[in-house]
């Protein structure tokens, strides 16, 4: 099948300018971009999904550029609610940096910064040049700004439909972009950027979006105890991503196949059959964890992830190394490490209530040490039980788990 019907069978596509998309994608050959706002410094498993469409592009022949914008970074795009807080300038450049790094290394695509184009545009020039071109009438009769108009939107907001269509006339200008990709919450904006094309330069240009990654309850996919799946292995580690992806909803992880891996269609149906027949060996989760994580940071991560994760359900800490304990035990509850009684520390971690109650969970056998039962009551815990002299853990009954750190 060709790359449309590939995209399409994947779930990948929403909306489409046109209908002759389909043969011009199929045909290959066009330069198309997609971009993002540097609201942070590393990207995110969303950007992963809209980013792997232009890697499967580019290998169907078609040129992706990737856009930064630390122009657009510096307005804010508007939310469905509320006004986006004002991002500085040191930091819209920071985040600039990171992402260009990143982008390169994972992707290889080129990157480009709006706001080397914008910075010199003044304002009589912007409403002269581009403002003309924009009925007030449709711009209001887009979905995210009729959504605000009760709570009220700013002229800085509401600027932002110009300066994003800015950037699709100004790329299919100098770099022959005809078509941009982006999720279809950006449906307005893209389509005003054809509409710019065409009026300023008489030419035809095409845009597609994709749906956003959700989970079954409709909220966005990508987040876990309120904290973001970063592409960046030093935000985001390899074993937090593992158990991120094997954790995945059973109803979900077929459409996450889809949008996250390069498996076949082949493949993917006969994960889907394993995931119905024997959900309990999570074959496909494990399946889009491995693909997910050896694409973004080598195959020993992987198995790094995996060993981490084997350990801890076995209780073979001291298996670990001191920098798989941080990776394995980031967000559990920590102690600075000290020379204390045991039954102290737990109460401290919030692993008993008092210490009647901590001496009788060891007395029990209840409290494990680095994977190690103890029954020792007035036990004292230093630096020398540490493992690397850096981490104690501690396991009160079968899921309560803490650290002890030493410096």
């Amino acid at each position: 099948m060709g790359i449309y019907e590939e995209l399409e069978w994947r779930g990948l596509i929403k909306d489409i300018s046109d209908p002759s998309i389909k043969e011009k994608l199929n045909a290959g050959g066009m330069t198309f971009y997609i971009g993002t706002d540097p609201t942070g410094d590393s990207l995110h498993i969303g950007h992963f999904s809209s980013f792997l469409i232009s890697k499967r592009l580019k290998d169907a022949g078609h040129n992706p550029i990737l856009l930064v914008g630390g122009a657009t970074g510096l307005i804010g795009d508007p939310k469905p609610d509320s006004e986006r807080p004002m991002i500085t300038v040191e930091t819209v450049n920071h985040n600039i940096e990171c992402l260009t790094r990143q982008a390169k290394k994972i992707f290889g695509f080129e990157v480009v910064n709006n706001y080397d184009w914008c910075k010199d545009i003044n304002f009589i020039d912007f409403l002269r040049d581009f403002g003309k071109f924009f009925n007030i009438n449709y711009m209001l009769n887009k979905d995210i700004v009729r959504r605000r108009l009760d709570s009220g939107i700013t002229y800085t907001e509401f600027s932002y439909m110009i300066m994003q269509a800015l950037d699709f006339w100004y790329l299919n200008k100098t770099k022959n972009v005809t078509m941009q990709v982006a999720g279809q919450d950006q449906w307005g904006n893209i389509t005003a950027g054809i509409e710019l094309i065409r009026k300023k330069e008489g030419k035809e240009a095409y845009a597609f979006t994709m749906p956003l990654l959700t989970k079954s309850d409709g909220t966005k996919f990508g987040k876990t105890n309120g904290k973001a799946i970063w592409l960046d292995i030093n935000k985001t580690s390899a074993y937090e991503m593992y158990q991120f992806f094997i954790n995945s909803e059973d109803s979900k992880v077929i459409d996450y196949l889809k949008f996250l891996t390069f498996l076949s269609k082949e493949e993917i149906e006969r994960l889907e059959e394993s995931n119905k027949v024997n959900p309990h060996l999570r074959e496909a989760h494990k399946a889009l964890a491995h693909e997910v994580i050896t694409f973004l940071h080598g195959e020993d991560a992987y198995n790094d992830a995996i060993r981490i994760s084997n350990a801890l359900f076995s209780g073979d800490i001291k298996a670990l190394t001191a920098k798989e304990i941080e990776m394995g035990f980031a967000d559990l509850p920590h102690a600075e490490g000290k020379e204390a009684p045991l039954a102290d520390l737990l109460i401290e971690l919030k692993l008993a209530s008092s210490k009647r109650e901590a001496r009788e969970f060891i007395r029990n056998g209840a409290v494990m040490i680095n994977g190690e039962k103890v029954t020792e009551e007035f036990m004292i815990i230093n630096k020398d039980m540490a493992i690397e002299g850096r981490y104690i853990v501690i396991r009160r009954g079968k899921k309560l788990y803490a650290l002890v750190e030493y410096k």
